[in-house]
């Protein structure tokens, strides 16, 4: 099969590049001729709340990645549209994440469909977005429209989807383990190379840090922790970058007198140095107000370290509570019991131990097969 993967790739950095960038290898592997479509533009600085949306070092040689799409210029639009329908794939697969990608990717779509053989499958992270707005149903209606069928990530997904459509095709594969990031090390190694205490035993958040990630949450749970006296020789690592402005998070540090209990690092964290992170915590912290699903379970799950996340979304397809962690609601009270009852070492070892068992359920096999099964349904 000729397949082209349309989406963020390197030099742009995140999940969703690795997820493309990581279905392209399963697909490749299997013998398929294999293409990555990126952007030349992705979001306006305006857009990007971040530092930067670029990782640093050698392109992948073992992809074969072009800087096509500005999503900001209908040109490049027509430029890959026109190029799609002409060498006529079959089948294009799309990262979809954010109405504001909708009109880039849905002409493109339209253009490349009209040859009559190419399939469009689309990866789906979310529709409705986190900060939602007025614009976002016309958005979706017109990307949706441009697409043959859809792999959904979780339930939350499908129901957000089936608003739009009842009878495209789409069919349900978990977010695949993030296993590129290598291997857990030695504890003790982890700590001395970050700079951390080894005596000291660590809770984490990780990753971008957004208002409906629940930072705040995370935090007035550990002041309760401490209040109640059971915060001694621990503290919460906070690893990602910020989007937008620190202050808020840092001021409340103060006001809740975690300063010396925080470990704040607020930058983007490079492929080379996740492992160091995850090996030197004890669990993952994940407070969420709202999600569909999350990348940073699939790191959790890849390391091996515990979760304790909110009952919102997907996050509670992901995590089977009791086992691999704890799924509680979205409030601070919830979120200190849960992290005191995963730290007790018998159920810290336990769920160590169920974590490495269960990641053989999110395979990127899997999620390969799931596209290809898609695309026979739209055949039919």
């Amino acid at each position: 099969m000729k397949i082209c993967f349309i989406g963020p790739a390197y030099p742009y950095r995140g999940g969703l590049a690795t997820i493309i960038e990581s279905l392209a290898r399963e697909f490749s592997k299997r013998g398929e001729e294999v293409e990555i479509k990126t952007f030349t533009l992705q979001y306006p600085r305006l857009l990007f709340p971040g530092k930067s949306q670029f990782r640093t070092g050698q392109a992948p040689s073992d992809l074969r990645i072009s800087r096509e799409v500005s999503t900001i210029n209908p040109l490049s639009w027509w430029r890959v549209g026109r190029a799609l329908r002409r060498e006529a794939p079959d089948v294009v697969v799309l990262k979809y994440w954010t109405p504001l990608m909708a009109p880039c990717f849905g002409t493109i779509c339209r253009l490349a469909r009209q040859n009559g053989k190419t399939k469009v499958v689309v990866h789906l992270d979310n529709i409705t977005p986190h900060e939602p707005h007025f614009y976002d149903r016309a958005l979706n209606r017109y990307f949706i429209g441009s697409c043959d069928g859809f792999v959904h990530m979780s339930e939350a997904v499908l129901n957000d989807l089936r608003t739009y459509t009842q009878t495209k095709p789409s069919l349900f594969s978990p977010h695949p383990l993030f296993d590129n990031y290598g291997s857990a090390i030695e504890r003790s190694e982890a700590c001395q190379r970050l700079g951390l205490s080894e005596q000291t035993r660590y809770a984490m958040f990780f990753g971008y840090i957004r208002d409906y990630k629940g930072l705040d949450t995370l935090l007035e749970a550990w002041a309760l922790l401490k209040s109640e006296q059971r915060t001694a020789q621990r503290k919460l690592l906070v690893v990602g970058e910020v989007y937008g402005n620190d202050e808020r998070y840092k001021a409340m540090i103060e006001r809740l007198g975690l300063a010396e209990d925080v470990v704040f690092h607020n930058a983007f964290v490079p492929d080379e140095d996740v492992a160091l992170w995850f090996s030197a915590a004890d669990m993952v912290a994940l407070p969420y107000k709202s999600a569909t699903q999350s990348g940073v379970t699939q790191v959790a799950y890849a390391f091996g370290v515990p979760m304790v996340v909110t009952n919102v979304g997907g996050l509670r397809e992901m995590v089977a509570d009791g086992e691999v962690g704890r799924v509680v609601e979205p409030n601070a009270r919830a979120v200190a019991e849960a992290i005191a009852e995963v730290w007790q070492p018998e159920n810290l070892a336990r769920m160590r131990e169920e974590v490495v068992r269960q990641r053989v359920r999110f395979s990127w096999k899997a999620t390969a097969d799931t596209i290809l099964n898609v695309v026979e349904q739209t055949k039919a």
